[in-house]
C-alpha cells in the first residue's frame, strides 16, 4: 500500500502541478494571441439579472476573500503564523475564512440553479462550463469542509502547504509536508491542480484582463440572434 500511495503522491504531487503549471502559461499566452476577444466572462447578466445578482454578488465577494487569504498565507507563512500565536485573533481569522467560504459556496449553488432553471440563460451554458462549475463546486465544497472537520487551517496551510508549493516553484517538490495530509486535503489539492490546468480553456481566462480593459476598450454592442418561425413571411 505504501508504494502504491507513494505513486499515485507522485503522479498528482509532483508530476501534475508541472502539466498544470505549463499549460496554464503556455496556453493563456497562446489563446490572448489568436483570440484575444476571448477574454471574457461571456455575462449572461444581459438575459436575466435578478437571480443574477444574487448568485454572483456573494459568489465573488466569497472567492476574493478566499484566493487573497491563501495567496497571504503562501507569501508570508510567518506571519501567519505569529498572527495565530493568539488565540483569539485565530479564531478571527479562521471564522471570517468560512465566511468567505460560505459566500463563495452559497453564490455558487445559486448560479448553478440559475444556469439550470432560467431558460434563456440554459440555453447558451456549454458542457464546458457545466464541467467548470462542478469543478468549482467540489474545490468550494472541499474547502468548506476542509474548514469544519479539519480546523485551523490557517495554521497548518501555513506551516505545511505553502512549503510544499513553495519546493514546486523551486523545482525541488518535497512530499513531506503533505504526505500525511487527509484525503479530503488531498483533493482539493489536485482539484486546484486541475482548475490551473484547464483555466486557459474557461470563461475564467477574464480574470486577467479585469478590470483595466474596460476602462478603455470602445463600447460593444451584443444583439441576440433568434431564428425566424417556420412559415413567416421573410
Amino acid at each position: 500500500m505504501t508504494g502504491v500511495q507513494n505513486y499515485f503522491d507522485q503522479l498528482f504531487f509532483v508530476a501534475l502541478p508541472y502539466v498544470a503549471l505549463f499549460t496554464f502559461f503556455l496556453m493563456t499566452v497562446a489563446r490572448y494571441r489568436a483570440r484575444s476577444f476571448t477574454y471574457s466572462s461571456l455575462s449572461s447578466q444581459f438575459l436575466e439579472n435578478d437571480q443574477h445578482f444574487w448568485a454572483l454578488v456573494p459568489f465573488h465577494y466569497g472567492i476574493i476573500g478566499v484566493i487573497t487569504g491563501h495567496i497571504v498565507a503562501f507569501l508570508i507563512p510567518r506571519q501567519v503564523l505569529l498572527w495565530n500565536s493568539k488565540p483569539l485573533r485565530l479564531y478571527v481569522l479562521e471564522l471570517t475564512a468560512l465566511v468567505f467560504g460560505m459566500l463563495s459556496l452559497i453564490g455558487l449553488l445559486g448560479a448553478m440553479w440559475r444556469r439550470s432553471r432560467v431558460s434563456k440563460v440554459k440555453r447558451v451554458t456549454s458542457r464546458r462550463d457545466w464541467v467548470l462549475l462542478h469543478l468549482l463546486l467540489l474545490q468550494i465544497a472541499t474547502g468548506v469542509y476542509i474548514a469544519v472537520l479539519h480546523p485551523w487551517g490557517s495554521s497548518w496551510f501555513a506551516a505545511s502547504a505553502a512549503p510544499y508549493l513553495w519546493s514546486i516553484l523551486k523545482l525541488n517538490p518535497d512530499l513531506t509536508y503533505i504526505a500525511a495530509m487527509p484525503f479530503a486535503v488531498k483533493l482539493h489539492i489536485v482539484n486546484a491542480y486541475v482548475l490551473i490546468g484547464l483555466f486557459p480553456f474557461t470563461r475564467l481566462v477574464h480574470v486577467l484582463v479585469i478590470p483595466n480593459p474596460y476602462l478603455w476598450r470602445k463600447p460593444q454592442v451584443v444583439r441576440w440572434y433568434r431564428p425566424a418561425p417556420r412559415g413567416s413571411a421573410s
